[in-house]
Parts: structure tokens; sequence; C-alpha cells
């Protein structure tokens, strides 16, 4: 009998050990983050969707309002996300953009974010982050002459030239100018010829202008219409003053009278703003009516003093919230909303694309646009 127990107690002993060994197994098996995927419950709660994710975020510059909303309204949605943000400005300068984007592929981002300053000077360093398996999201330009380019965030480029050449059709009453003998002398200040929205726009602005060009309804005095003549490098406001000086004195010195500016970038518009003060004209009658784009502070408190006529609002919240959807799908293995299929050729490949609506905004709806929608808060704007 006392064999039999003993036995007895050694089975059950060494069972004892095999459900310990068993259980040990199981959970060094599945107690790891590893092995779980984003957004898995463990003991009860959800763990983060983007712990350990690095999303790196390269923007153009700092000395323009819109670039420094972008990325700070990029770097609050992340983080909110959970994600750690490396926002970086490169001050417009080429090179340090490049070296900027290869320290963060070597510094571990699992996602890029970049707002290029020249959109063909990227190649080898996106190359770089396709050979280490990074996403890369363009964000408002796109990037040129790559594969390695996942997705695209923007506003309709072509539709913002559009709006503005519409907006000049409306209210200078173009379509009914010629049968009532009205002629207007209008100037072109486009976009930098190293970013590719520029084109856009000029081709969007154009589509609809170039029919009261070919009528004499409008007359460009200086001759300057196409895109390589009226391009500004940089969308430099100083290059723009510039150009809008030497039009002035070589083309209207002889009393004719420039009636619209139709630029696409408000930074433009302040130099042509300051070149008109300069050759004599003044805010009130007879004032050029004067376009813009980005809706930045200084614009919008020109145009409630009269010395721009509009600007168009392009919501970088809205955008930013767009580009981290994007963003946080791509991390986490899923298909990105997009709204564009066709549209954006890099002259490598069709790149998918989500386009926002820009808005046009004045004197009779900057309080509804920008401060209703708590865009900008009316001390701002004072």
């Amino acid at each position: 009998m006392k064999k039999v127990l003993v036995r007895i107690s050694c089975l059950l002993l060494v069972l004892s050990m095999l459900f310990t060994i068993a259980a040990c197994g199981k959970t060094e098996g599945t107690s790891t983050s590893d092995n779980q995927s984003p957004g898995s419950e463990t003991t009860g709660q959800t763990t983060p969707k983007a712990a350990k994710k690095k999303v790196a975020v390269a923007m153009p510059t700092q000395s323009s309002q819109r670039w420094i909303q972008d990325g700070d309204n990029m770097k609050k949605q992340l983080e909110a996300l959970g994600y750690e943000v490396d926002l970086q400005y490169a001050e417009d300068d080429v090179q340090v953009q490049v070296s900027q984007i290869e320290n963060m592929i070597t510094s571990g981002a699992n996602c890029l974010v970049i707002a290029s300053i020249d959109s063909t000077a990227l190649v080898n360093v996106l190359e770089q982050a396709k050979q280490n398996g990074i996403p890369v999201i363009a964000y408002d330009r796109l990037l040129m002459d790559t594969d390695a380019v996942s997705y695209y965030a923007t506003f309709d480029n072509e539709g913002v030239g559009r709006i503005v050449g519409e907006y000049i059709e409306e209210k200078m009453k173009l379509a009914t100018a010629k049968e009532e003998g009205r002629t207007y002398n209008i100037e072109f200040f486009m976009g930098s010829p190293d970013d590719n929205n520029a084109v856009f726009f000029d081709r969007g602005v154009h589509k609809v202008l170039d029919k009261y060009l070919e009528s004499g309804v409008l007359v460009c005095r200086s001759g300057q219409t196409d895109f390589s003549q009226t391009n500004t490098l940089r969308w430099s406001q100083e290059a723009a003053q510039k150009r809008c000086e030497d039009i002035l004195s070589g083309f209207y010195a002889d009393g004719h009278h420039l009636d619209i500016v139709a630029s696409v970038f408000d930074g433009l518009s302040y130099g042509c703003a300051a070149a008109l003060l300069g050759a004599g004209y003044t805010p009130g009658d007879g004032w050029p009516l004067i376009t813009g784009q980005d809706a930045e502070i200084m614009a919008v408190k020109n145009i409630i003093n009269g010395t721009q006529t509009m600007s168009i609002f392009k919501d970088t919240r809205v955008l930013a919230e767009k580009c981290v959807k994007m963003v946080q799908a791509v991390l986490e293995g899923s298909e990105p909303e997009i709204n564009d299929t066709t549209t954006y050729h890099n002259n490598v490949k069709v790149v998918p694309s989500y386009l926002c609506t820009p808005v046009p905004v004045d004197k009779d709806n900057y309080k509804e646009v920008l401060i209703d929608s708590g865009y900008y808060t009316e001390d701002q704007l004072k």
C-alpha cells in the first residue's frame, strides 16, 4: 500500500510540474507587446494605437505663417494619437531639407510626411526611405520624379487658380464687358517653378481668364502671360515686388492704369501692393483688384483696410487632419481615405490623393469663414 501511495505522489508531482511549465510557456508567448496588434486589449485595457511609432514631418520654412500653422496642427494631432513626432523646418534651403530627411531616416522614422521646397530635388533621399521600407506622404506639394511616394494630401490646386479667375470674372463683370465697351489691364504673378502646385494654379487661372485675354477685354500690357514669364522663385515677396516695380515703370508710366493683379499667394500680393504704393497708387477708388492665397493674418488685415481684395482660405486644420489619418492608416496597415486617383502624375506614377476644398475670402465673408469657424479671433485681425 505504501508503494502505491508513493507512486501516486510521484505522478501528481510530475503532472504539477508539467502544468507549471505549460503555463509559463503560455505567458511568455503572449505577454510582449510585439506579439499584439495595435489596439489589442490586455488585462481589460487598450494599448495605445501608435505606441513607440515615430512620424517625421519635414516642412519648408517658418517664414510663412501658413507653414507654422501646418506644422503645429500636424504635430498636435499626431501626438494626440500617441505618435512621437519629429517636426523640422528647412528655411527654404533645399540641401538642409535633404540633410534633415536623411537624419529622420537614420533616426528610425516609421513614416515621413514631406512638404518639399523643391519637389524634384528629393529623389535620392526618397530612394533611401524606400530602401528602408519607410512610407512617404507628400504634404501640400507633390513629390516629383519618384515612385517612393505613397500618398498625397493637398488642396485642389487647379481649383484654387480657377477660384481666383472666377472671382476676377465676377467682380469685374467680364462676361458683359465686351458688349459694354469695357477693358481692363491685368498682370499675373504666379508661384515658384520648382513647386508643382504652381503649375496647377496657373492652369486654373488661365482656364477662366484666357478667353477674355483673347477677346481683348483683358489686356496684359507687359505681355507676360506665360508661366515661364510670370513665375516667382520660392514664392518670394521681394522678387514679386521688384518685378511689379519693373512692370509699372516699363508699361504703365505713360498714364495707363493697372486694374487687376492676379496673384496666387498672399506674400506675392504684399510685394505687389508695396510696388503700387511706391508708384503713386492710393487705396480706395482706382486701387487695383488684388487676389491672393492662404488668408494669412496680414492678408486678412489688408483685405479689411482695402489694400488686398481677396484671398483663398485653405483650412490647414482640415489638411492636417486628412494627412494624419493617412499616416495612421499606413502605419496600421489599412487603406487611407482618398478622393482623387487620376490628377497628380509625378512623371513616374499617379499618386493617390486627398484634395481638400479651398474657399474664397473677401471683405464680405471673412468674419463668417475665418472668425466664426474659430480659425482666427477678432483680436488677431485688429
